[in-house]
């Protein structure tokens, strides 16, 4: 009965690791209770496969692979193609330390005089300490190849993680190198137990970082999701600000052009001369300042140009003609308002020089975005990247750039990052 139970446990680890060798690779189709169903058909059926065919290695195998292919595609969003490819993979990975654990057991069987039941608790040793080992490089492969959550993780943690498997396959390791000095077979079932205990506390503190992960990817994204909500929000309240007042300004224009009949009636000529330089200064003092036939830009340019002026930042700018602009609405707001909340949030903790620079052109084939800030405090660059500011309460600098980058490498742009003399320089060029 307790070699079954670890011939069960030993099948169960293998299924473990094959579940998370392909959900590498994918997505998981279903939550919830349908995944312990699929767990447990593929348990159950390995564990027929495994009893039923051990004399005939190589229909096993062929078997092993389907089964591999079918559950796996029915468990992770991938092809059935990919799923075939990923059973072979996953199989020879199998085979291979199905090979070092014969190696280790005719190592036992040469080097230790060892009763027969006690080679026979060994063996299960050797073979837990061979799944650990395919446990611990499907790890380093889902490092390298997996899409969310496990590869948000820093090397330096990636490392204290990986502490758990080492540490497994060294203390499994040292229980088989002392082996032959085990006096009783209830020793031997003992450390058979611990073994067991220890790689499926690795499985375990898996799954529980793993969620943790994936936890945080969720934040993250919801605080992405906050701050583009916010930049759009402004965007439409701009919008709907300009509407108003154009509707306001139409009525106002037809009183206006109602008094100027009025005097032209009476002939009140010099009245008619006041009223229209009276008119004319008002729509220089427009707050509509940037035209770029854009009506986008125009009301996020327009936004932070009134934002900007009332903190007392000198604005400048270069625009042109950006009515044939190709770049979707969503990805123009992502990238002007995160960079010119950014400029304008530095500019305004300058205590003297607080002067934001910006262009944003069109030529023949290429976009180019540049803004240039005045500043005072500490930019902190993580890998390369900028993580936040001493300004930035929420880190919002840092996600806020990070949504920048992705619109950028949607259209296949370019970027230049720069901070000197006080002045941060941020310029894009993404082809037109």
């Amino acid at each position: 009965m307790f070699e079954l139970m670890q011939s069960v446990l030993l099948i169960f680890i293998e299924i473990m690791c094959c579940k998370i060798f392909y959900e590498t690779f994918g997505e998981i189709r279903y939550k919830g209770w349908i995944n312990i169903i699929q767990f447990v058909l593929l348990l159950g059926s390995m564990c027929l496969l495994a009893y039923g065919f051990s004399e005939y290695f190589a229909i096993r195998q062929i078997i092993a692979i389907l089964m591999f292919s079918i559950f796996m595609f029915w468990h992770v969003r991938i092809s059935l193609k990919k799923s075939f490819v990923l059973a072979i993979l996953f199989d020879a990975l199998l085979l291979a330390m199905d090979f070092l654990a014969f190696l280790i057991i005719s190592w036992l069987s040469l080097d230790m005089k060892i009763s027969e039941q006690q080679y026979a608790i060994a063996s299960v040793l050797a073979y837990l300490l061979v799944k650990v080992v395919l446990f611990f490089l499907i790890l380093v492969i889902r490092k390298r190849f997996a899409k969310k959550s496990m590869e948000k993780m820093l090397d330096t943690e990636w490392l204290r993680f990986l502490f758990f498997p080492v540490f497994t396959i060294s203390a499994i390791a040292v229980m088989l190198s002392v082996f032959e000095y085990v006096q009783t077979v209830e020793q031997a079932n003992l450390l058979a137990v611990i073994a067991f205990g220890m790689v499926g506390m690795n499985i375990l503190v898996f799954y529980l970082i793993n969620d943790i992960m994936e936890r945080e990817v969720k934040m993250h994204e919801n605080k992405v999701f906050q701050i583009q909500a916010k930049n759009q929000l402004e965007m439409y309240r701009s919008i709907s600000e300009n509407f108003d007042n154009l509707k306001r300004k139409t009525h106002e224009f037809k009183n206006q052009i109602s008094c100027i009949e009025s005097l032209l009636d009476k002939k009140q000529y010099f009245k008619l001369e006041e009223y229209v330089k009276k008119i004319y200064g008002s729509l220089n003092n427009e707050p509509d300042a940037i035209n770029t036939n854009n009506v986008i830009v125009n009301a996020i340019l327009n936004t932070k140009y009134q934002e900007a002026e009332a903190k007392g930042i000198v604005f400048v700018f270069k625009v042109n003609d950006l009515s044939e602009l190709q770049m979707k609405d969503e990805d123009v707001v992502t990238i002007l308002a995160n960079l010119l909340n950014n400029a304008i949030e530095a500019c305004e903790a300058c205590e003297d020089k607080k002067v934001i620079k910006f262009k944003f052109f069109k030529e023949d084939d290429k976009i180019i975005i540049a803004v240039k800030n005045t500043f005072n405090y500490d930019v902190i660059y993580e890998n390369g990247e900028i993580k936040s500011t001493k300004t930035s309460s929420l880190d919002e600098h840092g996600v806020g750039i990070k949504n920048v980058l992705k619109s950028i490498e949607k259209y296949g742009g370019s970027y230049v990052i720069e901070d000197k003399n006080k002045e941060f320089f941020f310029s894009i060029i993404i082809p037109a």
